[in-house]
């Protein structure tokens, strides 16, 4: 990876040699290697058995998890938040466990639409939820450094499970929530 940096340096018409450039394909090998660790990992490491019971059946929300990941088409950076709601059937993840697994699909090669589903259905699978809810809202560098570059655009996205896709009241109760969780 060190060296298809340096080449990308010199193709720029940069000499990659020079002072402040001799250590960048290094640093920016290990960078890469950092921002896309989630290949890394999986599932089952990241949830490590904090599945416990419960016998709570209404929903649960975490929301404003930070997330940094890059687009697949340009391997520019897309910057946001990941709120995700999902309904036990008498199993409840450990809370660091939500956040850790938005990270771990985060830290891949991504579109946003793919994130918000895997991130879903891999707290679906995990908990066998009644329903579960994912909205991601970022910023993506793609359009605002290069192309139409739009500073103030926001994508959204959800995906919604079970109860909240089928029961409008479900979706509508967690919509609300959302809104009054701003401390």
């Amino acid at each position: 990876m060190q060296e298809a940096y340096k080449a990308i340096i010199d193709q720029i018409g940069e000499n990659s040699g020079r002072d402040g450039l001799a250590d960048t394909p290094q640093r920016a090998a290990q960078a890469m290697e950092f921002l896309t660790r989630g290949y890394q990992q999986t599932l089952e490491q990241v949830v490590n058995g904090a599945l416990f019971d419960s016998d709570t059946s209404e929903m649960i929300i975490v929301q404003d998890i930070e997330l940094y990941s890059l687009c697949e088409h340009h391997i520019l950076p897309f910057i946001g938040k990941c709120h995700v709601a999902y309904m036990p059937t008498g199993k409840v993840l450990g809370l660091s466990k939500v956040a850790r697994i938005v990270e771990m699909f985060a830290r891949r090669l991504q579109i946003q639409e793919n994130l918000t589903k895997e991130i879903a259905e891999a707290i679906q699978d995990i908990t066998r939820a009644a329903g579960v809810s994912v909205i991601i809202e970022a910023k993506h560098l793609c359009m605002m450094m290069r192309g139409v570059e739009k500073q103030n655009s926001l994508m959204k996205t959800s995906v919604m499970l079970g109860q909240f896709r089928d029961n409008q009241s479900t979706r509508m109760e967690f919509l609300s929530l959302l809104q009054l969780g701003k401390l």
